[in-house]
């Protein structure tokens, strides 16, 4: 199909001039609408096929729970959900894209860990599996390569993080049945897109951000960080709208000349996406009793000790505003949302509206005065209550995420399984 037969189906487009980027994007819109329509007739389909969801037949095969992870650093989004499954007696298929995955060594007797491979292995796998109900933090489900399963009941998606999910990449929830979701935006932006696209309904649930309560009781056991220099930390997602890529190592440079302590945390991804610009910038400003590089796994003690946090669109703003309760400079990364799902909608992005109340923005501008930014964020009261605000909006049910997340999914394996005395 070429442009000229787009410009055609699409009013208003017919004898018009289509520049490449533009017949790119309308290309994956038109895709969208004809998976849609699919879509929905498989759905009609297969709830015709399998009586309301229910299994006519027992299939001693059939696996009640998979967990899929595609990366390890995803074993906090799983973790407290494993543990309620521990105490409630149920095993879990645990599916990994990365061989030292926690999963391994975590102790929990109800978790078998498989490690998936690479490439087609993984695919083959992932798109042929024998289950009740599959929970991914993983975008992009019959999307790309990673494929429905036919024998599979119900696919169940949780965020990795406290913020839109319409910043996933086009159509990143299209085909998932249910969504757990922290905040009431969230609902509000998936069911947009499902109008938009004569989606059929998923199932949207409330049940809060389960990692988060589990940094917050953590924090709350551990107390206050050990007296310290003023401390600041960069923590930089990675791509071509990131802080490295706009400023370099500029940016390090100024933080240097406001004598506070720095701590530099780049985004995992950067170390292979932007091995080259990350190097040369740990080459120009090296380690010393001022400047640290930190590459933790876990990120819990650079965050407990760090005052302020200086990042662009990086989920750990949200980690470090909402759970330690300290302000965030942020830079203004101009993402084109052309590949996301946010292009299709005609609201602002919630985080638009949220970060002024997190603390102030950074540019090009003022940058050389980051020292008074950074005092002004740290003494301003009104950040504080604006820390709060955002809180509400989007943590709901603080504290209870894994027992409210672990109670779905019982109840969505007893309506596709049939069987009514799993625990709710």
């Amino acid at each position: 199909m070429n442009l000229q037969t787009i410009s055609a189906l699409i009013p208003g487009f017919a004898g018009s001039y289509i520049d490449p980027g533009t017949g790119s994007m309308l290309f994956t819109v038109l895709l969208s609408i004809i998976g849609a329509g699919v879509y929905s007739v498989r759905v009609f389909a297969n709830k015709l096929m399998a009586g309301a969801g229910r299994r006519k037949k027992a299939d001693k095969n059939r696996i009640p729970f998979v967990i899929f992870s595609d990366n390890k650093r995803y074993w906090n989004i799983f973790e407290p959900i494993l543990r309620i499954f521990e105490q409630r007696g149920h095993d879990v298929l645990y599916l990994t894209a990365s061989e030292d995955d926690p999963a391994f060594s975590c102790g929990l007797t109800n978790v078998k860990a498989e490690y998936l491979g690479e490439g087609t292995k993984m695919f083959s796998r992932l798109n042929s599996l024998n289950a009740d109900i599959v929970l991914s933090t993983t975008p992009g489900l019959d999307v790309y390569q990673w494929k429905r399963s036919p024998d599979a009941g119900c696919y169940v998606h949780i965020p990795h993080a406290a913020s839109e999910v319409v910043l996933y990449r086009m159509f990143g929830l299209d085909y998932y049945d249910t969504v757990l979701l922290s905040g009431e935006y969230q609902m509000k932006d998936i069911r947009a897109l499902e109008q938009l696209r004569s989606l059929p309904e998923k199932d949207l649930h409330l049940i809060g951000i389960p990692y988060m309560d589990e940094m917050a009781k953590r924090l709350a056991e551990a107390g206050e960080a050990p007296e310290h220099e003023r401390t600041v930390l960069l923590a930089p997602s990675w791509g071509k709208s990131a802080i490295f890529s706009v400023y370099g190592g500029k940016i390090i440079d100024v933080l240097l000349k406001t004598g506070y302590h720095v701590i530099v945390r780049p985004h995992p991804q950067s170390f292979t996406a932007e091995k080259d610009l990350l190097e040369k910038i740990m080459k120009e400003y090296p380690e010393s009793e001022q400047l640290e590089w930190n590459r933790d796994r876990d990120n819990f003690e650079v965050l407990r000790r760090s005052d302020i946090l200086i990042s662009d669109f990086s989920g750990v703003i949200f980690d470090f505003t909402l759970i330690y309760d300290k302000p965030v400079i942020y830079t203004d990364p101009q993402i084109d949302l052309a590949p996301y799902d946010a292009w299709w909608l005609d609201t602002p992005l919630w985080t638009v509206s949220a970060l002024p109340r997190l603390g102030m923005r950074l540019d090009e501008e003022n940058m050389q005065d980051l020292r008074s930014l950074i005092d002004s964020c740290l003494q301003d009261p009104r950040f504080a209550e604006g820390r709060r605000q955002v809180k509400d909006e989007t943590w709901a049910y603080r504290g209870e995420g894994a027992v409210r997340a672990a109670d779905i999914l019982e109840a969505k394996y007893a309506e596709i399984s049939g069987k009514e005395d799993v625990q709710a």
